[in-house]
């Protein structure tokens, strides 16, 4: 009897059951918030996407327009080119020379020599793409960099690089490999839609979900969950454009019959829908593991569109298509390359009524990305506002900033270690005590000196990184703390 009329209270452990509970909020919310930033992302990474079509075209014609007219109308002193002009000048010989040399490869025959392949063996090289775009996409922009930079460095600095030429070169097989290797991932995922039984679509499906089991149970601090939504961001941009990409070329086979876009529709809503799935299982239970607050997910967005906002300053020090390349690690020369080279293959212009839709089509999308600029920089206004970052945009570079704290900390580091050895060591009488040996006690006091000196320059040197001073490849070379 005792066992069926025994009682107990909950609120003896308050505590213990309101933090339960908050934790199913959390849980809650994560949907929301996550989707409010990959959303955001991706209009980012679509404004990048975008601006390689209709702005960069433009400004390398103002650029070699400039090139012409400065020497013929006497301009001497003035420079030739801007740095922002030459490294729009730089991405555009890229693209030409790298959309010249992909007119060599065969789509057609790799599309029927991946067939030929098993199904394992298909999702093997699959994965192996995926590692592989991760690591191109680390090093290409480090590539990209390296060349603007070489281009674009004072002349009076004493030359520590191998010339123009060489990065140039350099640049161009990365492109050209990267836009290979995004080709290989389009043609796969194409042969995955065309399999009579959809098998390998779903191996390529559940590869998502073995990704929850590679994440999930790992320690996540909130700087490292930045780095994983950037990545989550730029893989959904991504996988957009390839879905994009399969049904132009299954469209162009069937001859742009509009009933057959309504047989792949099925597939690619459900290939979304996985990705989805995957990134909010993952994110809702890393934030229960870590116990992180479903409100970072508003930093991150701010922190996103205070690289937007920055960027569009008079003072910015880098181009906005670059930043977005160093925080999410997308590199939009190789996908855009990759995708005129399939359009162009697909659509036939024939006629001056085709090169008139041609015209309109570009206006269009001039006019798209200037009005998704403006929205994204309205909204990342906002955004700047509400975090209280308004400040941080008058700040000086990070490069001349870290060196002023640098030699600040040096300074004060001495200053502080002389006066602890004055003050605690040396003696304070007449000349004799000074060639005296000092007593043990004396020995330690300075290994004391020592190490505390050792422990504060570390302090220093290893300050804790704050979400604007990371980009998409931090954590591969440092622990965050």
């Amino acid at each position: 009897m005792f066992f069926l009329t025994r009682g107990y209270f909950l609120e003896h452990n308050e505590a213990k059951y309101t933090e339960r509970r908050e934790k199913v909020y959390t849980c809650l919310r994560i949907p929301k918030e996550l989707e409010k930033l990959m959303t955001f992302g991706f209009f980012l990474c679509l404004d990048t996407f975008l601006y390689v079509f209709t702005l960069l075209p433009l400004r390398v014609i103002l650029a070699l327009l400039r090139l012409v007219t400065v020497p013929c109308c006497g301009l001497s002193g003035s420079r030739l080119l801007q740095p922002a002009q030459v490294c729009d000048v730089l991405k555009g010989f890229i693209m030409v020379l790298c959309y010249s040399m992909m007119g060599y490869v065969d789509y057609a025959m790799m599309y029927h020599l991946i067939r030929g392949q098993s199904v394992i063996k298909l999702y093997i090289i699959y994965n192996m793409l995926e590692v592989a775009d991760r690591l191109f996409s680390s090093f290409g922009q480090d590539i990209l960099d390296a060349l603007y930079w070489t281009a674009t460095e004072p002349k009076e600095k004493k030359r520590a690089h191998i010339g123009v030429i060489p990065h140039f070169l350099m640049a161009v097989l990365y492109v050209f490999l990267h836009a290979i290797l995004i080709m290989v991932q389009a043609t796969t995922l194409n042969v995955a839609f065309n399999s009579h039984n959809k098998s390998l679509l779903t191996i390529m499906m559940s590869n998502n979900f073995v990704e929850i089991k590679g994440s999930v149970f790992k320690k996540f601090e909130k700087n490292n969950l930045f780095q994983m939504s950037n990545s989550d961001i730029k893989e959904r941009f991504t996988n957009y454009i390839l879905l994009l990409i399969v049904c132009l070329r299954n469209m162009e086979q069937f001859s742009w019959n509009p009933d057959h876009f309504w047989v792949l529709f099925p597939d690619v809503v459900m290939v979304i829908a996985s990705e989805v799935a995957v990134d909010v299982v993952k994110h809702a239970f890393i934030t229960k593991f870590n116990d992180i607050s479903a409100d970072v997910y508003g930093e991150y967005r701010a922190s996103l569109a205070f690289d937007l906002v920055s960027s569009r300053q008079k003072n910015a020090y880098t181009d906005y298509s670059d930043s977005v390349s160093r925080r999410m690690g997308f590199i939009p020369l190789p996908l855009a390359l990759l995708l005129i080279r399939v359009v162009t293959s697909s659509v036939k212009i024939q006629g001056s009524l085709s090169f008139m839709c041609v015209l309109l089509f570009y206006l269009g999308m001039i006019t798209l990305k200037v009005l998704n600029s403006i929205v994204l920089l309205g909204t990342s206004c906002t955004f700047v506002k509400e975090a209280n970052m308004e400040e941080k945009l008058f700040e000086p570079p990070p490069s001349a900033a870290s060196k002023e704290s640098q030699s600040v900390s040096l300074n004060t580091s001495g200053s502080a270690l002389w006066k602890h050895i004055t003050s605690t060591v040396l003696p304070k009488s007449d000349s004799d005590t000074f060639l005296t040996t000092p007593d043990g006690d004396d020995d330690d006091k300075i290994i004391n000196a020592d190490t505390g000196l050792e422990e504060e320059g570390l302090k220093q040197r290893t300050p804790k990184k704050d979400l604007l001073e990371i980009d998409r490849f931090t954590i591969c070379g440092n622990r965050i703390d």
